[in-house]
């Protein structure tokens, strides 16, 4: 099996600004000093950053320059996502760009961070490619990976790799990362988890390989992860079993349970709509309650023991 070279990118993005001159100078960059690279990887909303006022129509003045970045350089290039308008709704859209400048798939991403990304629709189709002589490729953005049933589709579809573009700024980066090897795991592929830095993300992106080992951790600054992998490795591991011993795909394949909670009308929904609405805490809300233990302090929806 011949490898594949991929490289995460992980660049400051400015919140309001165009960044697609700095995306076009890290890719030059990468093909100069790793010509062995095949595909670039960008961080969540690099290219306008996350104001819905950047939005635009697909394909349009950034996609544009995305192919012409992808064919000048002769990769395959995932350039994070945009904001994208389809008739007065607004999305949050990853175009995949072959080697010849071609757009092969748009994905939209299915679960945006709602409700903190409120007034951003839902995609509802999954998105997998081929690139030839190597493998299936699937895509999923951000809070995607949260919701189990995005990557498990991916690879039942046959993605033996996820390329997994996010915007994390978050206290919570640290559980993402666990989530990240998780989603490698129990599907058997490689999984990219790449974040962007500055004032659109708090970097640590991941890189993990088929059997839940982490191929590289980055660091909090600028940084490219140039990695060669092995699509003959998720094979083996489909075929024997996640270090000689779990087959998760094969005994997922082969269930009896039949997962009645995810029909509507089925199931009863009770206990999930005792939860109230999806909203934004408010000042009340973080109010420790009366119940709380003496000598805990509430910080920003975390419980922490005093001293």
């Amino acid at each position: 099996m011949v490898p594949f070279g991929i490289a995460g990118v992980q660049m400051s993005v400015s919140i309001d600004g165009d960044n697609l001159d700095a995306m076009e100078h890290r890719i030059a960059a990468i093909v100069h000093r790793f010509p062995w690279v095949q595909m670039v990887v960008f961080s969540e909303l690099s290219a306008l950053g996350p104001m819905p006022t950047n939005a635009q129509t697909l394909p349009g003045h950034a996609e544009h320059r995305f192919c012409e970045m992808a064919a000048r350089h002769g990769v395959w290039l995932l350039p994070g996502s945009i904001f994208e308008t389809i008739n007065g709704h607004l999305f949050n859209t990853a175009s995949v760009i072959d080697p010849g400048g071609h757009v092969v798939g748009r994905y939209r991403k299915m679960f945006p961070f709602r409700p903190y990304e409120m007034g951003v629709e839902s995609g509802n189709e999954f998105l997998v490619f081929d690139v030839p002589e190597a493998g299936r490729f699937g895509v999923s953005i951000c809070y995607d990976m949260w919701f189990p049933e995005t990557s498990r589709t991916l690879a039942a579809m046959g993605a033996e790799v996820i390329l997994h573009p996010t915007m994390t700024d978050t206290i919570d980066r640290d559980v993402e990362l666990s989530i990240a090897r998780a989603n490698a795991a129990i599907n058997q592929c490689y999984f990219f988890d790449i974040n962007g830095v500055g004032e659109c993300g708090n970097g640590h992106s991941i890189i993990v390989g088929p059997s839940g080992y982490v191929i590289h951790k980055a660091g909090s600054g600028e940084e490219v992860m140039p990695v060669e992998i092995h699509l003959g490795r998720v094979r083996r591991d489909r075929k024997v079993g996640i270090r000689g011993l779990g087959q998760p795909l094969k005994s997922f394949r082969d269930r009896r349970v039949d997962f009645s909670v995810y029909r509507p009308g089925e199931f009863d929904h009770g206990y999930l709509d005792s939860l109230g609405p999806l909203a934004k805490l408010t000042r009340p809300d973080r109010a420790p309650a009366a119940t709380e233990a003496p000598g805990t302090e509430v910080h920003l929806g975390v419980v922490h023991k005093g001293e």
